[in-house]
């Protein structure tokens, strides 16, 4: 594996950081460092026009193949572009979930008329996607989806419910995986839909969090409706679709999450050399196995998730890897704070807490949203090392 850049990607990372630097400047100047954790749902109109921005300048669907709309960029382009994107301080995404979950999946399984319809608008920034995987019964245990969808003359009508749905308060769509064969249970009899949010059959019910955010959100679907045609894959064919893009998740979107990762590290650091902690050996042994751990789990995307062909087994352990490697610099971030960590500034404009206590607050979730820690170790030992399930 070579890790040197070419001229050329030196010369792409140039125009990346030239272009974010002009972009952050005047209208889009109040963005830098706004909408991470805890704070998603701040200055949203302005983040839908960046979202725009970022289409108009070709900056959405830098991997798709050219033939969908894309650039056809290279993985190792991508991550250069992820890395300017965190290190200039670029704002949370509001169409992460369609460009760097739903079109891949559209690319790789849907019909023709489906990419037509749908792909256009996330490469334009203009429609934003929310994700309908996990109900009250069936978080990691996706396979006990129990929302259900019949088809009739007038098209597909949903009932159920979805919980943790990220983005879902603002988003024009969702992909749902629900249960639309009778009789059918476990992985069997699933369906992928596109199902539209502004409609009658559609309530979203943000979950309010003691942070004073509201992050996620519970989504109703009382007799929803979408087209018979808005299916990704053959019907009942759902099982594979979703787990189809829970590979692009843990696939080439994990760069993005790594840039992210890689600043709030070198906060810590700033923040451990102001407060006099940096002088503890414990704390700097601790800062440097941070800073091997991240570089651990770039080389290791630039080796596994770059590389032409399906992923090998050994991407399995690409979630469990980051969700505990996050948990814990979390914890760090609360040693290197110390007593002030216990502190809120009730003055600052939501959310009050400072970026690393934010840090500290949302890193618990990673080891369970997207599959507990418990799960991904299953996945690893049934998937990737071909052992036998615990007898039930």
């Amino acid at each position: 594996m070579d890790l040197n850049f070419t001229a050329d990607e030196l010369a792409f990372g140039r125009e990346v950081r030239a272009w974010l630097r002009g972009a952050l400047s005047g209208r889009f100047a109040a963005l830098r460092g706004r909408g991470g954790p805890g704070d998603e749902a701040s200055l949203l109109d302005e983040r839908a026009a960046w979202e725009r921005h970022l289409g108009e300048s070709g900056w959405i669907g830098l991997g798709w193949p050219a033939a969908e709309g894309g650039r056809g960029a290279s993985f190792v382009e991508q991550m250069i572009f992820h890395e300017a994107y965190a290190e200039a301080e670029a704002p949370g995404r509001l169409g992460h979930i369609g460009e760097m979950l739903l079109a891949p999946t559209l690319i790789a399984f849907a019909d023709r008329t489906l990419k037509e319809r749908f792909l256009p608008g996330i490469r334009a920034g203009e429609v934003l996607w929310c994700q309908g995987y996990s109900e009250p019964n069936a978080g990691s245990d996706l396979a006990n989806v129990q929302t259900r969808a019949r088809l009739e003359a007038d098209g597909w009508h949903l009932d159920g419910q979805k919980v943790w749905t990220s983005h879902a308060e603002w988003s024009d769509w969702c992909f749902v995986v629900c249960r639309t064969e009778a009789d059918s249970a476990r992985h069997r009899g699933l369906s992928y839909l596109l199902v539209p949010m502004k409609q009658p059959g559609v309530t979203v019910r943000p979950i309010h969090q003691a942070t004073g955010t509201a992050e996620f959100s519970e989504v109703f679907f009382d007799d929803a409706r979408t087209a018979a045609d808005n299916v990704v894959g053959a019907r009942g064919d759902g099982w594979r679709v979703a787990m189809g893009t829970l590979g692009f998740e843990r696939g080439v979107s994990t760069l993005g999450q790594q840039a992210t990762f890689r600043a709030e590290l070198r906060a810590l650091v700033v923040a451990a050399r102001a407060n006099g902690r940096l002088d503890d050996p414990l704390v700097r042994d601790r800062l440097a196995k941070a800073a091997m751990g991240l570089e651990v789990q770039r080389l290791s995307a630039l080796r596994l998730f770059g590389a032409p062909g399906p992923l090998p087994a050994e991407a399995m352990v690409s979630k469990l890897t980051w969700a505990t490697w996050h948990r814990d610099l979390g914890e760090l971030a609360m040693d290197v704070l110390g007593e002030d960590g216990l502190l809120c500034d009730g003055s600052m404009e939501r959310p009050y807490l400072s970026p690393l206590q934010r840090l500290f607050v949302f890193s618990r979730a990673d080891t369970i949203y997207a599959g507990t820690n418990q799960i991904q170790r299953n996945v690893i030992g049934e998937r990737a090392l071909g052992l036998p399930k615990e007898p039930r």
